[in-house]
């Protein structure tokens, strides 16, 4: 089974990337900016096909992919440019891809949460194990829905442990919703023991009947905690918590997926788990293409509005070409960066 989640993990990752894309292409369409080329992957052609003034490409590399427009870096007399449209087209233009991934990982989560087994767990205090002192000593109250813990909103159930978890103190502030009031709780001690042979906190939630109503609702709570996590990962990274050698690029991805899948206890469970880290990795991807890193999205949009200042201020064209070297660097950079995760991915993977 496990060259099966192996194909099953590269198919999604050509589907994230190709949905990517496929925002830029139809939104620039629909703009009326020429599209030269539409690719998949990169590297050379292993298929193409010109249909109108657009050539459609699959490359072989699996990796990335592109949709290249008319005067997209350079000035171009073409009144169909990229550069010649107008700054709100441009804005739409670049945002669809991260729009479009985002889409896709909460359809993913729909469909997830349809497939899964068992009712849609929730926020909501239903009880204490046994043995447990949480109800005397900390103010919980069965009916209580956690709101937030240490200033961090809990969408999903599994936002609970997690940032019960990252705080390694035990001690927490909590903020918990009560006959529809908040109710704050200060300075909250709580740590994992041994319940039944599990280590838990001595709580539980609720599960609530599945429908169409619950389904959404976990689906959207879900991609609002994918998008944080996003955050988290990066702060993380910049306060020294986690380390560069836990990053991971596609071939660690595909590593995990791999092992994930071939854990679960039926090809059904472990296709579900797949589905939902990428979905994890479509919103991933969304969020991390709108950075103010040059060469992203995001950069883009940045370099778009500053020079669309600077031209007012100015009154004059600002050559293109000061903003094509600073995404040629950033590119640059960033395929250093992926080089050097998948080199460590790769030597991870075969024991070093």
């Amino acid at each position: 089974m496990t060259i099966f989640y192996i194909l099953l993990a590269i198919f999604l990752f050509g589907v994230l990337i190709f949905v990517h894309e496929f925002g830029h292409f139809i939104c620039a369409k629909l703009s009326g900016v020429q599209v030269n080329e539409f690719s998949l992957f990169m590297g050379p052609a292993i298929f193409q096909r010109k249909k109108g003034e657009t050539t459609y490409s699959l490359r072989c590399i699996p990796i990335g992919g592109y949709c290249a427009m008319e005067g997209e870096d350079e000035a171009s007399d073409n009144p169909r440019a990229f550069g010649n449209a107008k700054l709100w087209k441009k804005l739409l233009i670049l945002v669809a891809g991260s729009g479009m991934n985002f889409i896709a990982g909460f359809l993913i989560t729909v469909l997830v949460v349809t497939a899964s087994a068992g009712n849609v767990p929730t926020t909501q205090l239903s009880g204490f194990q046994e043995g447990s002192s949480l109800a005397s000593e900390t103010g919980l109250q069965v009916g209580d829905r956690f709101y937030s813990i240490d200033g961090e909103r809990i969408y999903i159930f599994g936002d609970i442990p997690m940032f019960l978890d990252r705080n390694e103190s035990n001690v927490y502030d909590i903020v918990v919703l009560r006959d529809g009031q908040k109710v704050s709780l200060h300075d909250v001690e709580m740590k994992r023991q041994n319940y039944e042979g599990e280590m838990l906190y001595g709580f539980s939630c609720a599960r609530e009947e599945k429908d169409i109503g619950s389904v959404l609702s976990n689906s959207w709570n879900s991609c609002r905690n994918f998008t944080r996590l996003v955050r988290l990962g990066l702060q993380d990274l910049f306060t020294g918590a986690v380390g560069m050698d836990e990053m991971s690029g596609p071939v660690g991805i595909v590593s995990a997926v791999t092992e994930g899948g071939a854990q679960a206890e039926s090809t059904g469970d472990g296709v579900l788990y797949v589905l939902y880290l990428f979905a994890f990795i479509a919103i991933n991807l969304a969020v991390m293409n709108l950075l103010p890193i040059p060469a992203l999205d995001g950069g883009r949009v940045v370099a778009l509005l500053i020079t669309a200042v600077a031209e007012k201020i100015l009154r004059r064209k600002v050559n293109p070409k000061y903003e094509m070297y600073l995404h040629g660097a950033g590119m640059v950079l960033l395929l250093a960066f992926m080089a050097f995760i998948t080199f460590k991915d790769i030597f991870k993977l075969f024991g070093g």
